[in-house]
């Protein structure tokens, strides 16, 4: 099932579009095994599916997405910025988004909003062969790092630097294809990437068959809000109350995979063809589960979020250059359907 979904997250999403059109209003419900009647819905990641996403696949399998009262068809993303804009045109209900590229898209016009960022320690770090020996930011000094020109990683890694003593003139930058990061490293290319702690590490670690080290941002002076949930407006306005159902799913989805992490990554089985090897998966969701809270959102639930951490969040990529004009905290995020603390 999850292999068909997969291949859907596939298609040019003009085609999604125009597909949804064509369905009409009678394809929009569906009616479960036991006879209720549950809103079709569509939710797109960020990326391919990996250890993060296990919650939703949890969820799905657990029928906590059933239970209010939603038939979940998860698809794969091509990254952050393109799922932003699909759930923006409404070409998907929901997106699974990285909060810069929320930020970023608003700033531009976009007209989406967050219903709650779950990751809310960045996995932003810097990543290297423990064989490096990079222990501290210090220790960047003069070495070069693959990193994608543009994105929120590549925007923040000065203000990291800065934070930590140095200047941006201090490590090199080799502009890297997303996909070409960790192959960069292995060959020797670089000393070490921007990436996410929860995404290319374990990977690198599997390929290379070597110790992976993490210099992380939020251990060093630099946290911001990562990935949540996000929904355009016509999902927001137009499908009753649709985004508070799902939102209420996603936390209740998040906690239960909490509990039980290896549940929750065999879930995942079948999600997709790139699919992860078991122990990948298994080591980033692990990671995945320290990003949850801030210490304002400590023993809350999953997906809380408060107006502090929004301004924060707001604070850096602004500083960054990826937000030109600061917006209220309203403007980013609807916390009206989002989970109450």
């Amino acid at each position: 099932m999850h292999a068909r979904r997969l291949l859907t997250g596939l298609v040019p999403l003009a085609l999604v579009a125009t597909a949804a059109t064509a369905c009409g209003g009678d394809e929009k419900t569906s009616v479960s095994d036991s006879g209720k009647k549950l809103d079709k819905v569509t939710l797109t990641l960020n990326w391919y599916p990996y250890g993060e996403h296990a919650p939703f696949y949890y969820g799905e399998k657990r029928k906590i997405f059933e239970k209010h009262g939603i038939d979940l068809d998860i698809r794969a993303g091509q990254g952050s910025q393109k799922t932003v804009q699909a759930t923006a045109a409404g070409q998907t209900d929901f997106g699974w988004a990285d909060t810069p590229a929320v930020l970023a898209g608003v700033d531009q016009g976009v007209k989406v909003k967050s219903l709650g960022v779950f990751l809310q320690t960045t996995p932003a770090s810097v990543q290297s062969f423990t064989s490096e020996d990079v222990t501290s930011p210090g220790d960047l000094k003069g070495r070069t790092v693959a990193g994608t020109a543009g994105d929120a990683l590549t925007k923040t890694f000065p203000i990291f630097l800065q934070k930590n003593g140095m200047d941006a003139s201090d490590v090199k930058i080799q502009n890297t294809d997303p996909a070409g990061k960790i192959a960069a490293v292995i060959s020797g290319k670089t000393d070490g990437l921007l990436g996410y702690a929860s995404d290319q590490g374990p990977t690198m670690r599997n390929k290379a068959k070597k110790d992976v080290s993490y210099l992380r941002f939020s251990e060093h002076g630099l946290n911001f809000y990562s990935n949540g949930l996000i929904a355009g407006a016509k999902t927001l306005q137009g499908r009753g109350d649709l985004a508070k159902r799902m939102t209420a799913a996603v936390s209740e989805a998040w906690a239960a995979a909490e509990k039980s992490p290896g549940p929750a990554v065999a879930a995942m089985e079948g999600a997709s063809e790139q699919l992860p090897p078991k122990d990948v998966l298994a080591e980033q969701f692990r990671t995945t589960l320290t990003l949850l809270h801030t210490e304002a959102t400590e023993g809350k639930a999953p997906g809380v979020n408060t107006e502090a951490d929004w301004k924060q969040t707001i604070e850096v990529f602004s500083e960054a250059g990826m937000v030109k004009n600061p917006r209220s905290v309203g403007e980013y995020w609807d916390s009206a359907n989002g989970i109450k603390g």
